[in-house]
């Protein structure tokens, strides 16, 4: 929490690539990676839930979606000065209101007349009374314009990028003084048949899946499933598979004849034994990396100015 994340990344416990960034395409798979990574809290040590942004319409609901799904002990609200279009998430709104993907409890008929009713609420017979109880931290700032979203979204765009080169950082030698471009880099040869390929975002056609693959951003990922191909690959899934990532990478280079994909990453050799699937998704490599690279003559590969932008 102390700081910008690009200046202290750690290596997380469990991780999935998600491969956006935002939900709002896929919000059931959203939900299943949530649980998935959930999981593997074993309640040892207390779990801060760093929701997103998104509060607004299909947002809330997704939202409550995600409290109905963690149970939280505590959720602290920060509210927005002269906003209300967001209620107070207290629990009988989280337990009555329906989600995006969940339904809420039925109220039942019950005026407000304060006999026989707590708090105006009135649970039906054979309810549950033990829902899961969470304690509202609310907070109201008194400044105006506070959590007003007008740049976010390119901040969290710089801070991506600045994560990504974090990231990169650790291709380093921590010995030599001066930073190597990552083109004098040896990259990974990965043979086409000995990963599983999926592409998160979009449909692409098989014929132009190395075109997606060249120069892209990729999770490093372990799927249950031992890949098998009777060909030099490559293998491509048919569905986004919910499994852990390992690391991430960039295939800074695809050999149609020897059938290997040239991955460069900091992922140790260990953990890249496990790696048996690239998933590439709508993450895309700082344009710093391809344009700010020292040593190259002439063109700069991928990059064109000769573009055009009615297409």
């Amino acid at each position: 929490l102390p700081g910008p994340p690009f200046t202290h990344q750690q290596t997380p416990r469990k991780m999935v690539f998600y491969g956006q960034t935002s939900c709002e395409q896929d919000t059931e798979r959203y939900l299943d990676v949530v649980k998935y990574v959930f999981s593997c809290y074993k309640k040892e040590v207390p779990l801060v839930i760093n929701t997103m942004g998104w509060v607004k319409g299909e947002g809330l609901l997704l939202l409550i979606d995600t409290i109905r799904l963690l149970s939280p002990s505590h959720i602290v609200q920060m509210d927005v000065c002269d906003w209300k279009a967001m209620p107070p998430l207290t629990p009988e709104h989280v337990h009555f209101s329906a989600g995006l993907h969940t339904k809420g409890k039925q109220q039942s008929k019950c005026k407000q007349l304060g006999a026989g009713c707590v708090e105006g609420w009135k649970y039906s017979e054979g309810e549950d009374m033990s829902a899961p109880q969470h304690k509202l931290l609310y907070v109201h700032p008194e400044f105006p314009r506070a959590g007003v979203a007008g740049e976010a979204r390119v901040h969290s765009g710089i801070l991506r990028d600045m994560s990504i080169l974090g990231y990169l950082g650790h291709l380093q030698s921590p010995d030599i003084g001066a930073v190597l471009p990552l083109h004098s880099l040896v990259p990974y040869q990965v043979p086409f048949n000995a990963v599983a390929l999926r592409v998160i975002h979009t449909d692409v056609a098989p014929s132009n899946i190395m075109y997606a693959v060249n120069a892209s951003w990729v999770g490093l990922c372990c799927i249950p499933e031992e890949v098998r191909c009777q060909t030099d690959g490559p293998v491509l899934l048919t569905q986004t598979p919910i499994c852990d990532c390992l690391g991430f990478g960039i295939v800074r280079g695809v050999d149609m004849e020897k059938k290997l994909y040239h991955i460069l990453t900091p992922v140790p050799p260990e953990n890249l034994r496990l790696v048996n699937c690239l998933l590439l998704g709508n993450i895309a490599i700082p344009n710093c990396v391809l344009v700010g690279q020292q040593g190259i003559e002439g063109e700069i590969p991928y990059v064109t100015s000769d573009y055009n932008y009615s297409i």
